[in-house]
């Protein structure tokens, strides 16, 4: 293979030579010459306009506006950071950092206000290609989520993501997607942490849109999104790949499962909390069998029909769609945060995703904290779950899409810089010495915004936002002058590094 021209070829040809590189690690504290570092947003959460310029509503719209008991100060997205009008500000914040690209995500609403491609919205084209056009003249990548949790109502109205038709619905606002922006677009994820939003259909006070179905509404939304995925991927091969030369990939979430002890009960426990969270998604598209895992099938079907019920509650795909959704992706998103120790045992209602995956999950009261119950500070575990997928999956190219730590604000805010420096440490130990295959990282998030439940007391910025100020100014943080020093020297810094 020659090693030139298409960034994706000089990846693989990266990836090559890491995985047969010795192991010595006198660079372990250094990016690899062509890895990729920037930061993340989503539409929802900073971009605010909510009813502007022809926008439909979204799902998230109408939650926080009929239930704003659910998010924890009340609040909602409509004006968020302002990122609508201020984008132009937010680019040069990227440009300030160094970042070489920004991930950033569409609103399906603000393009196809329906949620249908029978009536696209100019205005909304016209507001992406304004901030395409400004990203890459000021040097940086965009890559482009098309689905981070925003579903246009009136698809909800028809049932949402169970609705196995939405996968459909889906490819044909990815074919808007293509078209107008693919010819500066090389970078697209299809979705954004589906183990995330299909919980939107197992709780009713949680995520939008808030349906209480759990054991069943979940797994059909799965199901139709993997579907739709697969969907897209074909697309983009069939009409796009050969003039745009992009890529596709997804997102996907997980936490490193840690076996409480070393009995055999633990440690299969935490392999099926693996495969219940990440396999559930990605063992269909990166496995080398498809499908989903077989302790998922097994697991749901058995509890299924001990519960009464005549066939599994997770829909089976065909042979004929195994191997049409087996293989595509070029790349792989990993959303990582944190660990848990866990152990075999039940918990959840039945039926649940919970009580199927039989692990009950605990977190080490010793583990650094943030200001999410769930996100404790534990670095080891990105190494652990890096290596995991490496060997599950074949060493496949892994983009990791998020990564981050929330407070309760301020500049000075040293639990973040910690938290950048021992994660990224032990991600360049998985690289260096562990040969992974990873090519890109993006820190979440570019600034403090809309944190979905938790409204807006929990920050993740690099840049502080005033939400109380109508302007919405930006000030950056240490942490921001962190990463831009990383970003800059292409290292860990010195004073940051282990003995």
């Amino acid at each position: 293979m020659q090693c030139e021209g298409d960034y994706f070829v000089l990846v693989i040809c990266l990836s090559v030579a890491i995985i047969h590189a010795e192991t010595s690690c006198d660079d372990c504290y250094k990016f690899p010459e062509l890895f990729m570092l920037g930061s993340s947003t989503a539409s929802y959460q900073i971009e605010g306009g909510w009813n502007e310029d022809g926008k439909g509503v979204n799902i998230w719209d109408t939650l926080t506006h009929d239930h704003p008991e659910l998010i924890d100060d009340k609040s909602n997205g409509d004006i968020a950071c302002d990122s609508y009008h201020k984008y132009k500000e937010d680019v040069q914040l990227l440009k300030d950092l160094g970042a070489q690209f920004y991930r950033f995500s569409i609103s399906w609403s603000r393009i196809l206000p329906n949620g249908r491609d029978n009536k696209v919205n100019l205005a909304g084209i016209d507001y992406y290609n304004r901030l395409i056009d400004e990203l890459l003249a000021n040097g940086i990548e965009p890559m482009v989520t098309m689905y981070h949790w925003d579903l246009p109502q009136p698809l909800q109205d028809l049932g949402g993501w169970p609705n196995f038709i939405l996968s459909e619905y889906f490819e044909d606002y990815a074919r808007v997607l293509f078209t107008n922006f693919g010819d500066r677009v090389k970078l697209w994820l299809t979705f954004n942490e589906p183990l995330t939003f299909m919980g939107g259909y197992s709780s009713d006070k949680d995520f939008a849109p808030a349906i209480k179905s759990p054991g069943i509404g979940d797994y059909l939304a799965a199901h139709t999104v993997i579907y739709a995925h697969s969907r897209v991927y074909h697309l983009y091969d069939q009409l796009f790949r050969t003039k745009q030369r992009g890529r596709v990939g997804i997102a996907l979430n997980i936490n490193w499962c840690e076996p409480a002890t070393n009995s055999s009960e633990d440690v299969a426990a935490c392999q099926r909390y693996h495969q219940f969270n990440l396999g559930m998604y990605a063992h269909p598209i990166f496995s080398t069998e498809g499908d989903y895992p077989a302790v998922v099938k097994d697991r749901i079907a058995r509890n299924s029909a001990a519960q009464g019920y005549t066939v599994s509650r997770l829909p089976l795909f065909t042979p004929k769609q195994v191997e049409y959704i087996r293989g595509t992706a070029d790349f792989l998103g990993v959303n990582f945060y944190t660990a848990y120790y866990g152990k075999a045992g039940e918990a959840g209602d039945s039926p649940s995703m919970a009580r199927d995956t039989g692990v009950i999950t605990i977190q080490d009261p010793a583990w650094g904290l943030s200001a999410s119950s769930w996100l404790r500070v534990v670095p080891w575990g990105f190494r652990k779950e890096l290596n995991w997928i490496a060997k599950e999956y074949g060493n496949p190219p892994v983009f990791v899409t998020e990564n981050g730590f929330s407070d309760h604000g301020g500049l000075n805010d040293t639990g973040r810089v910690h938290y950048y420096t021992s994660y990224l440490t032990e991600m360049l130990k998985a690289i260096h010495e562990d040969g992974c295959s990873v090519i890109g990282y993006a820190a979440w998030s570019l600034m403090d915004n809309f944190e979905w439940n938790r409204g807006y007391t929990e920050k993740f910025g690099l840049y502080a936002v005033d939400f109380d100020d109508p302007d919405r100014p930006r000030t950056p943080k240490e942490s921001a002058k962190l990463v831009a020093e990383i970003i800059r020297t292409r290292q860990i810094p010195e004073r940051f590094r282990e003995d």
